[in-house]
């Protein structure tokens, strides 16, 4: 075994003790021949963002030299370690593992990726050799496949395992070990954001009868005080009504604390989430532009109020009777099974956000106020993906145009006493004169 800084590199074989059975592994008594055994390598990252331990243990190398070579990459070496033992599949391991910035939902979804569509289609090809062809070669055999699957793939999944392998190549450029990257050609279906839709009569009627349901929607204000109301007796019923009325997401509302709350002034301060990572919860810093204050209404914080007198002492404001947080998973599978209990149709606890900015814009509050309340760094991205019209808003903005324009006209004394009409009469084409009423 041979020990160095940062890691140590050691060799073992799958030989089995004939005694009890078990592999001998690194006490092999043949390790010392030429030939037997592969090469390993073991060693520590920085730690993540939740301070966690990360230990990396690869193997399967013909040669010390090589295992050597492997570890430097995880290690970050600016060596050229000979660019033609790098496979695919290698780089995308070195390359998720040494980025300790990632949020644990954002690298459990990468290493998903990787896992699942990466690597089986391009993880064996060597790095140096990757081309545009055999790039769009992999996605096309992806899309086919897609094609057949009982759940396909949406087109922005698929957009973003481009964006994996794009953004891991970029990452091999700057290493030295390639110098253009093929992802960045690849031609996929366009994806398109799915705009939030309100669940009017007619969609609900058409849910109920065929089970047709948009990709992402959301409640009138009438469903919404009527989901409220009958939740009023749930444990969790604070928690669905400040996401309803405030618009935070889930690991928002379940990370919040009451050292962030000012009942005085009746506003929030949101600058943490809670996250599930390996069935426990973790506790992550909001970015510069998601951390924000967030404004109460008077019964919002009577509520909290009431809150804050049942569990003096508690640390968060959304506990259970042991005085820890709720499980982001629980509150998510809790809203399911309410929302089907009240008859009403489906959404997402994330859509109580969409429902949340609509109805905001639906008080006649203007898209910045909604922007500050969604804590965005962007207004075309406020409008663009979390503002959806209600009918009584459609109505209005209809109503407000149309009076502009009769205004208009009485204001410059212009006015049409008659509206001329086709009508068919004898088959012959003729005008019917019709004098609208004031």
């Amino acid at each position: 075994m041979t020990k160095r800084s940062g890691g140590r590199v050691f060799k073992r074989c799958g030989c089995v003790n004939p005694d009890d059975g078990r592999r001998w592994g690194l006490r092999c008594p043949r390790l010392g021949e030429r030939g037997h055994g592969r090469w390993y390598f073991a060693v520590e990252l920085a730690a993540g963002r939740d301070g966690g331990r990360r230990r990396v243990q690869r193997g399967g190398f013909a040669s010390r030299a090589a295992a050597e070579r492997a570890r430097g990459f995880w290690l970050g070496d600016d060596v050229d370690p000979g660019r033609a033992l790098v496979t695919v599949g290698q780089w995308l391991d070195v390359w998720l593992a040494t980025r300790s910035a990632l949020r644990p939902s954002t690298r459990q979804l990468y290493e998903q990726l990787i896992r699942d569509y990466l690597q089986p289609r391009l993880g064996g090809l060597a790095l140096s050799e990757l081309t545009i062809g055999t790039v769009q070669a992999a996605f096309t055999a992806l899309l086919r496949a897609n094609a057949m699957r009982s759940r396909p793939l949406s087109p922005t999944t698929v957009q973003r395992i481009r964006e994996v392998l794009r953004a891991a190549l970029n990452g091999a450029i700057r290493r030295g070990l390639i110098t253009h990257n093929p992802a960045r050609w690849v031609e996929l279906p366009s994806a398109r954001r799915p705009r939030a839709v309100v669940w009017t009569e007619a969609r609900v009627e058409l849910w109920r009868r065929t089970g047709e349901r948009p990709a992402v929607a959301v409640w009138t204000a009438e469903q919404t005080a009527r989901f409220l109301a009958q939740v009023c007796d749930h444990q969790l019923y604070p928690l669905y009504h400040v996401a309803a009325l405030l618009g935070l997401r889930r690991g928002e509302a379940v990370g919040l604390r009451w050292c962030d709350v000012d009942l005085a002034n009746r506003t929030l301060a949101v600058v943490r989430q809670l996250v599930e990572r390996d069935g426990r919860g973790v506790r992550l810093p909001k970015t510069d532009a998601s951390c924000r204050t967030v404004a109460l209404d008077r019964g919002t914080t009577a509520l909290l109020r009431r809150l804050a007198r049942q569990d003096p002492a508690g640390d968060w404001v959304f506990s259970h009777d042991q005085g820890r947080s709720w499980s982001p998973s629980y509150v998510s599978r809790t809203f399911r099974a309410l929302v089907d209990e009240a008859g009403l149709p489906p959404i997402r606890f994330h859509d109580l956000r969409h429902g949340a900015a609509t109805l905001s814009l639906a008080a006649g509050n203007e898209l910045r106020v909604v922007q500050a309340l969604l804590g965005h760094s962007s207004i075309v991205l406020t409008a663009d993906t979390y503002t959806s019209v209600l009918p009584c808003l459609a109505q209005q903005a209809a109503d407000a145009t149309a009076e502009l324009v009769r205004r208009a006209g009485y204001q410059r004394g212009v006015k049409i006493h008659k509206v001329v009409v086709p009508q068919q009469r004898s088959g012959s084409p003729r005008a019917r004169v019709v004098t609208p009423s004031h």
